[in-house]
């Protein structure tokens, strides 16, 4: 298997992309095709990678038969245009020889004028619709209205012919324009990527891309400018901007050692920086990938209306043929009738899905974008509209709900103190997990590593060492029961670190953890958006977890888990059909972030387990955004079917003012396009996240 990310041109029609999606499955070794109109963008998979080109050619042959033009290129290939829309120009001279030829009252004259406005305002219209019709691709927006406005001229409404072709072309001008438009604010939401790298070669600084910067390399950032890549601090004090990351407002004091990432701005200091990723490996290059791909994952919602345009569009024409002949011929006794002609002609111009095809993807980019400028990332609109539906909240709780830095607040032991914290520090000298560090730091003191030897970690006990000649034991009380260690258990809401010298206990440590103050507020709000049951899943003890969870007012709270007991648990929720968000810290709990039907990594910035297993990834330690993270996906859902809704009102009302003639042509094509900018405006909303 083998993913391709390519650029489209020159494929405007949401309708037409969906049409090359499904049909592209029919090329051999392409495995999948998803085309992000919102980007320009495809994504492709395919599992023959020799045969690559091949089947590039085969999909662009597929691509220019539904659309004319369409191309998809490698990225490196794309040109970009600057050339001025000559639509505007031909929209503009049409209208001048539309009024000429109204104010003639020579007939042949102002019929010339007439015809010469509809050509100048539709050629290209008439044109596509022509190839695509020898094609066999008829039944799209440009057959629909060379049917329709070329059947008004022949049965002599010429001015209404021109109006229509006019009309619609100002509606699709306005219309390209407010996408555009769109895409450029969201692209300014995401203006992280830094343009170029100091970097210090020999004493000198030159500037280069970052691309080029290798792992190991020092850059120099200096105040307002962007960090070009992800590194520790090797000299200087400053403060830096991650709010363009995180969506925190604070800057944050980075000094020697400090971590500082990339798509950041330093702020008032010159900071020495050493790169430990490289450009495609850093932050703001998986940020920015993941925004970009984002639309290619598509909701039930999008799917849903690619769908029924397939089938809408076939269903009012064959009804259009049926009001232009049928009923005509039994009402009246004649095939042919002028005035129902005309009818089914403004039935086939309201029959354009536009408005629908176009609102509904662009709602989702727009609130994946939004979405976005708080720290939020949504891998897909899939992920989006699955969070808006979720009835239950899991959490994990250290690091998650917890601050998980932890602190030795208590020393239990008959022995010197100093010498119990000590033999702990030694066992836990190898370990990263977030208690051993806590210890290690409370006893201040370096470990001299030549003094242990036979380390054992004991999977879900603790750990065992030799440390100056003595068996050393530290961890939970089930370690000391394992090993026959005399001391009853120290009953306590704290974690309780044991040690145990040559087999005898050798006191205990009180460990802390502190509840953040956001885990209060986040209980409130989802409560407020209707998820009641909302609850906790934790290694830790079972007593030290109620308490956290009594504290909290959650729904119900498990300890003294493994991970498959935290599968298990999701797993039974699942199979009673409940829609779940599990929230973890995204490295300790992959398997239940991968298995939720949302999994959200929390405080995940800079972590490649997070962002591989989560759908939904939180840039920062805020678990109250999880609550503004679920009340957008709601609004972005509820402004969805509000597009849909009035789309299709006021589709259906045309469609029975048309069909009883009272609607005229002009009119069915200025409500579409009016359709079509309210719906577009609608979704851009979704760029403030509310």
């Amino acid at each position: 298997m083998k993913d391709i990310n390519l650029k489209v041109t020159g494929l405007t029609c949401a309708s037409c992309a969906a049409n090359i999606e499904s049909k592209a499955k029919n090329i051999k070794d392409i495995e999948n095709v998803s085309i992000d109109l919102m980007n320009n963008s495809v994504k492709l998979t395919i599992n023959n990678s020799e045969d690559e080109e091949r089947i590039l050619s085969q999909l662009n042959t597929l691509a220019d038969n539904i659309e004319p033009g369409s191309k998809i290129l490698y990225k490196e290939e794309v040109i970009e245009s600057r050339t001025l829309d000559n639509r505007l120009i031909r929209i503009i001279s049409s209208s001048l020889l539309l009024l000429m030829g109204l104010s003639i009252s020579t007939p042949f004259i102002s019929f010339s004028f007439l015809i010469l406005s509809y050509f100048i305002v539709g050629y290209d219209v008439i044109i596509t619709a022509t190839k695509k019709i020898i094609r066999g691709q008829a039944l799209d927006e440009h057959f629909l209205m060379s049917i329709a406005t070329i059947g008004a001229v022949i049965i002599g409404e010429r001015f209404e012919a021109v109006l229509v072709m006019l009309l619609y072309q100002i509606g699709e001008f306005l219309q390209d324009r407010a996408v555009n438009q769109s895409r450029k604010s969201i692209s300014e939401l995401m203006d992280i990527k830094p343009d170029f790298a100091t970097l210090i070669v020999d004493n000198q600084e030159v500037a280069v891309k970052p691309e080029s910067v290798k792992v190991g390399d020092k850059i120099i950032i200096r105040p307002g400018e962007k960090v070009a890549l992800d590194g520790f601090v090797e000299s200087g004090v400053s403060s830096v901007d991650a709010k363009a990351l995180t969506g925190e407002s604070l800057f944050k004091v980075v000094e020697e050692g400090s971590e500082v990432l990339s798509g950041s701005i330093n702020i008032d200091g010159v900071i020495v920086v050493k790169v430990s990723k490289s450009y495609s490996q850093s932050t703001v290059s998986k940020i920015l990938d993941l925004v970009e791909n984002a639309s290619s994952q598509k909701a039930e919602s999008e799917k849903y209306i690619t769908k029924f345009a397939r089938y809408y569009t076939p269903i009012v024409v064959v009804i259009a043929a049926i009001l232009a002949f049928i009923v005509p011929l039994v009402l009246k006794g004649s095939l042919i009738d002028y005035d129902y002609i005309y009818r089914s002609l403004t039935f086939l111009v309201i029959s354009c899905p536009c408005a629908l095809v176009i609102s509904v993807p662009l709602s989702f980019f727009a609130g994946i974008g939004g979405a976005s400028r708080h720290g939020i990332l949504f891998k897909g609109g899939n992920y989006l509209e699955a969070l808006s539906k979720v009835d239950s909240v899991i959490f994990d709780k250290t690091g998650t709900l917890t601050k998980g830095s932890f602190v030795v607040s208590k020393i239990i032991s008959e022995n010197d103190k100093k010498d119990v914290l000590e033999m702990a520090a030694a066992a836990e000298f190898y370990s990263n997990h977030p208690i051993a560090i806590s210890i290690t730091k409370a006893y201040k003191k370096a470990i001299d590593s030549s003094l242990i030897s036979d380390v054992q970690e004991l999977a879900h006990h603790g750990v065992s060492i030799t440390y100056k000649d003595k068996k050393v034991l530290v961890g939970n009380y089930k370690l000391m029961k394992l090993n026959n260690i005399g001391v009853d258990e120290i009953l306590n809401d704290k974690s309780i670190v044991y040690v145990a010298v040559d087999s005898k206990f050798y006191g205990a440590l009180v460990i802390e953890d502190e509840i953040k103050q956001e885990s209060y507020q986040v209980v409130k709000d989802l409560n407020s958006l209707g998820i009641h049951n909302i609850e906790m899943l934790s290694g830790d003890s079972k007593s030290i977890v109620n308490d956290v969870a009594s504290k909290l007012g959650l729904s119900r709270a498990f300890g003294q888990l493994y991970p498959a007991d935290k599968v298990n648990i999701v797993q039974q929720y699942l199979d009673e059909n409940k829609s779940i968000a599990f929230v973890g810290d995204g490295i300790n709990d992959a398997p239940v972030l991968t298995m939720a039907t949302v999994g959200v990594a929390m405080g995940a910035l800079g972590s490649d387990a997070a962002i591989e297993a989560a759908d939904v990834v939180i840039m920062d330690d805020n678990p109250a955004k999880l609550a503004l993270a679920i009340k957008h996906s709601q609004r972005t859902l509820k402004i969805v079917k509000q597009n849909i809704t009035f789309a299709l009102s006021v589709k259906f009302l045309f469609l029975v003012l048309g069909g009883f003639g009272i609607s005229s042509m002009a009119m069915a094509v200025f409500a579409d396009v009016g359709v079509s900018i309210i719906a577009i405006l609608n979704s851009m909303r979704l760029l403030k996240v509310k």
